[in-house]
Formats: structure tokens, sequence, C-alpha cells
């Protein structure tokens, strides 16, 4: 009987090691899918920005949206994730050793199934802002200036901002019950806010406005392709979502059967199902109810799922549906309100980002009231005003260093190109290669 029971111990220890292997290797391949899924993000945001230039800066924008994606993603990995683990409380007081360049779980290694497939997730986090804040600025950006101030905002000003308003131990969520599930604030609202700060010293396309400050229209020469990009876009938006989740059942998770969010509440993937796609509807819709246009009704579609992003994890899936189509028809009259300031936002990016952002982040405080904000007992509990003071720390993590390094680069002489090569466009002028070499051929007239 002795030796049975030993025999029987030895099976389920097997039995238990064996699972434990499993439930890492499926953790590791959760996080590690999230990553192409987000790099079609970056493909979207490509499109989206080629399309919406004139022809003859259509390379050019690539150019500057690829740029941003190789700058930020190494100095994220020898910056932001340290200032990620190192900042929570507002000073460089926790220790983040293990997320410096030189540390040993910062590259192959086989004791840690972990660090590798977080650090991808939140590089292309990273790389997201950097290409949101790109689409304001098209057209008339140097490419040095818009690297520096890339790498500004997607290694360091994004990252501050999620490390005390996107971690368990973040200021703004312990003391004031921040909640921000989707990264409304920390990703949209900063990147939203930094392009605003630019745009301001950047200034306006040639022939934007009249003497009169009114605006004209400057339009795309794909509006197809910039369109099928927003979809895109919201195609690698799941994997965005997805990695805001914390996988169940390992040492670092919350919970060893469900998942929960990076505040330690518990959520799972079918709360994300239901709320990403009514928000994703909702916003399309209340776009539609307000312009008829579908740039804007794709716009409306990505302005929807950020203005639920905050409580996609808690939200009634019709709660979110709401939500999401009041961003969608405010999206519009905000993006008018901001050209009538003068400001030149090519794409939209600082009204879907920045605007919506806020909207999303102060509903959450309306309709997520009462909820907790972070795991434990007795913890601070999400409201009105903590959402609006993340806001605000979003807002000014933003605007105030892309204001500043915009505003010092165009001193020195790096922020905008020449006059004459705007006229003629960047592509023949700044780039050794055309978009469409042999012409754009007319459509051929309907017959009769």
């Amino acid at each position: 009987m002795e030796e049975q029971i030993a025999a029987l111990t030895e099976q389920v220890a097997a039995l238990q090691g064996s699972a434990a292997v499993t439930n890492t290797m499926v953790a590791e391949m959760f996080y590690y899918l999230t990553i192409p899924l987000m790099v079609i993000i970056h493909a979207g945001f490509l499109a989206y920005e080629m399309g919406a230039s004139r022809a003859k800066n259509v390379l050019a924008s690539g150019i500057k949206n690829i740029l941003a994606f190789a700058y930020v993603l190494p100095a994220f990995f020898f910056v932001g994730w340290w200032i990620y683990w190192a900042f929570p409380s507002g000073l460089p007081t926790t220790d983040a050793s293990f997320a410096l360049p030189w540390s040993e779980s910062m590259g192959p290694f086989l004791g840690d199934n972990s660090s590798g497939v977080f650090w991808g997730a939140f590089a292309l986090f990273a790389a997201t802002t950097a290409s949101i804040f790109s689409g304001a600025v098209i057209e008339r950006i140097q490419t040095t200036g818009f690297i520096i101030l890339a790498v500004v905002l997607g290694a360091v000003a994004w990252v501050v901002a999620a490390a005390w308003g996107w971690h368990a131990d973040g200021w703004l969520v312990t003391n004031f019950g921040y909640h921000d599930f989707g990264a409304a604030g920390v990703v949209h609202t900063v990147a939203g806010f930094f392009a605003l700060g630019v745009l301001i010293n950047l200034g306006p396309r040639i022939g934007k406005f009249n003497a009169d400050g009114s605006a004209n229209h400057i339009g795309g020469h794909n509006m197809p392709f910039t369109i099928t990009g927003l979809m895109l876009i919201i195609v690698g938006f799941w994997g965005f979502l997805m990695a805001c989740a914390i996988f169940p059942g390992e040492g670092w998770s919350w919970f060893g059967n469900n998942f929960a969010t990076i505040y330690g509440t518990p959520t799972n993937l079918s709360a994300l199902a239901f709320n990403i796609l009514m928000a994703f509807a909702g916003g399309i819709i209340g776009a539609w109810f307000i312009t008829r246009d579908p740039f804007w009704m794709m716009s409306g579609a990505l302005a929807g799922i950020i203005a639920a992003a905050a409580g996609l994890d808690v939200y009634w899936p019709p709660l979110a549906f709401l939500v999401a189509m009041a961003g969608g028809m405010l999206l519009k009259p905000a993006a008018n309100m901001l050209e009538r300031f003068g400001i030149d936002d090519a794409v939209g990016a600082v009204t879907v980002h920045g605007t919506v952002g806020v909207f999303g982040l102060l509903m959450f405080g309306i309709w997520g009231a009462g909820y907790p904000a972070l795991q434990g007992e007795g913890v601070a509990t999400v409201n009105l005003l903590g959402q609006a003071i993340g806001a605000v720390v979003c807002i000014l993590l933003g605007l105030v260093p892309g204001y500043v390094i915009s505003l010092i680069l165009k001193m020195m002489g790096m922020l905008r190109i020449g006059e004459a090569a705007e006229l003629a466009g960047l592509d023949p002028t700044k780039v050794p290669a055309q978009a469409y070499p042999e012409g754009i051929t007319p459509s051929e007239p309907a017959s009769s």
C-alpha cells in the first residue's frame, strides 16, 4: 500500500509539473501573439498616413512612420522599460534593476519566460504612441526632428504616465482611484496632446488657412487606402487590448484561474469580446450620424473603442455602445473646433486620441464610480475626480514635452522643412524614390 501511495504521489507531482509547464508556455505564447497583432496597428498607421498624404508626399510620410517604429523600440529597451518599473510612486524609489538593459532578464535566459514577451508587448504600446503622433504632422516636419520627438514620446513621456496610472503601484491608482484598463489616458491622451504641443510650434501646411482664418480642406491622394489603414488599426487593437490582460496561473499572475487587469482586478476575454465589438459599432454609428463621411466613420470606430477603453473590463455592453457612440459623435465637431484655433491636424489625431481619450476617462469616472480601482481590501475606488486628475496628468505629460521639445527644435531649425521643399513635395525633394513613377491614371469616364 505504501508503495502504491508513493507511486501515485509521484504521478500527481509529475502531472502538476507538466500542467505548470503547459500553463507557462501558453501564457508565454499568449503575449507573444499580441506582438504581431500590434504590428498590424503600425501597418494600419502606415497605410492611413500614406493615403492621407498628397501624392507628392506619400513616401516621405511612409518613411517617417517606419523610422518612428524603428527608433522607438531600442529607445524603449534602453530607457523606457526601466522607467515603467522604477517610477510608479513618482520618484525612482522602486528597485527596477531587473529592467536595466544589462540585466539577466533582458535577453535570452531560459529561466525567464515572461520578461521578453512582456517587454515586447509594452514596446509595441510605445511604438503606437509615436504612430499616433506621426499622422498629425505629415507633409511638413523634418525627419530628424520628428525622430527626436517620437523617441521622447515613446520612450519617456507615455512611460511616465503608464508608471503612474497603468501600474498597480502607481500613485494615481493607489491615491486617487484612477482606472484605465485600455490605456485611454496613458497611451491615447498622452500621444494626442503631445501631437498638439508639436503642432502649435510646427504650424499649418501651406494653403491650409486663408487670410481671414477660414480653413481649406487638404485631401489625401488615396482615401480608400486611408480607410483600409484605419480598419487594420482596429484589427491590431485586439492584440493591444489582449496585452492589457494578465494571464492566470503564473508566479506573476494575480489569480490562478482567471484573467486580471494590470491593476489586479478580475476580468476575462469574454468581457473584451463583448465590449470591443459594441464600442467599434457605436463609434461608427455616432460618426455616421454627424458626418456621413467614410473617413470620419472609420475614425469613429477607433474613437469608439478609445471612448470605452478605460472601462472595457467592466462595462455592460450596451453602455459601452452608448459611450462609444457619443465619442463618435464628438469627433468631427471637436476637430472643427481645433481648426478654428488655427491648428492643422492632418488626420484628426489630436481629437481621436486626445479629446476622446479624456472623454473616455471622464465617462468611466461616472459610470464606474465605486468600482475598486485595484486589487485588495480598503483600496481606492473609481471616482470622477480621480479620473479627472488622471486626465489632467496625462494631458500635461503629453502637451508639455511635446511643446517644449518642438520649440527647442524650432529654434535650432530642425522642426519644419523649407517652404520651397514643402511646395514641391517631400518625395521629389527629400526621398530618393517615387511613389507613382508612371503617374496616377485618371478613371475612365462612365459610358452612356
